[in-house]
């Protein structure tokens, strides 16, 4: 008796649930669903917000006190968002800081979905604080990736977000609850020290030119690496473009 010819993969529903959960499977998958040109979107968007991080970091000390709204626009780190917390009105403080804090993130979770494992590569390369733990614990990446990106909804954080597969609605849903949770913390932390913070911003005006000096050295010094090094953020971004384009002409 001839025994029965084994199930084909296409059959087996174990065969299917191994290539379905496949980082291979998910990346053709991803990369057949977005447009070429969202994902060269989502890289145009990723250098307009380094480069507007770049400004807003060179002209804090002269925006802090006379432009606030302008310099959270450009950069709305957690220190700066102190200093302005209690020079403009709540409408301003939370819709301004909750665009600009938001405004890269869909484009980093989208560069994450497109290129999937290459995005892996891509933090490992970029950050030395997050690339060994993405590579040592993607694992344990995966089970908690959803409080992280509630309470760390960083660049890097959406991409690996993307890269991990990470369901969209979740994506924006615990994102944008992240954002705004912060940005509440943020002002009923400025409102407490409102008077230590009101000193700082004195002292700022009192030294301005010398703190817009070493700014502008600072802020140097960190396009100065972005240019040179090999691992800098707008050096890979390059590279991504590159391997769009690469993947076009393989078609």
């Amino acid at each position: 008796m001839v025994p029965d010819r084994a199930m084909s993969d296409a059959e087996n529903p174990a065969a299917q649930a191994e290539v379905s959960t496949s980082p291979a499977w998910h990346q053709s998958e991803r990369m057949d669903q977005l447009p070429r040109w969202l994902v060269r979107l989502a890289i145009l968007i990723a250098a307009v917000s380094l480069v507007g991080t770049w400004a807003g970091s060179l002209l804090a000390p002269q925006f802090v006190d006379n432009n606030p709204r302008l310099l959270i626009a450009l950069n709305p780190r957690n220190s700066n968002l102190v200093l302005v917390s209690n020079q403009i009105s709540d409408l301003a403080y939370y819709s301004i800081g909750f665009m600009r804090l938001v405004f890269s993130d869909p484009f980093n979770y989208l560069l994450g979905l497109y290129f999937g494992e290459r995005a892996f590569a891509w933090v490992e390369r970029r950050s030395r604080s997050y690339g060994p733990f993405v590579r040592d614990a993607e694992r344990l990446f995966r089970r908690f990736s959803h409080a992280v990106v509630f309470f760390a909804p960083n660049n890097i954080i959406c991409i690996l977000a993307g890269a991990t597969g990470m369901r969209a609605r979740w994506f924006f849903t615990l994102n944008f609850a992240g954002t705004l949770v912060r940005l509440i913390l943020i002002k009923r932390f400025g409102a407490v020290f409102e008077g230590p913070i009101d000193q700082i911003l004195d002292l700022i005006a009192r030294y301005r030119t010398p703190l817009l000096i070493v700014s502008a050295l600072a802020v140097a010094w960190t396009i100065f690496g972005e240019f040179r090094g090999d691992n800098s953020e707008l050096k890979v971004l390059r590279e991504l473009d590159q391997s769009i384009r690469d993947d076009d002409d393989e078609q």
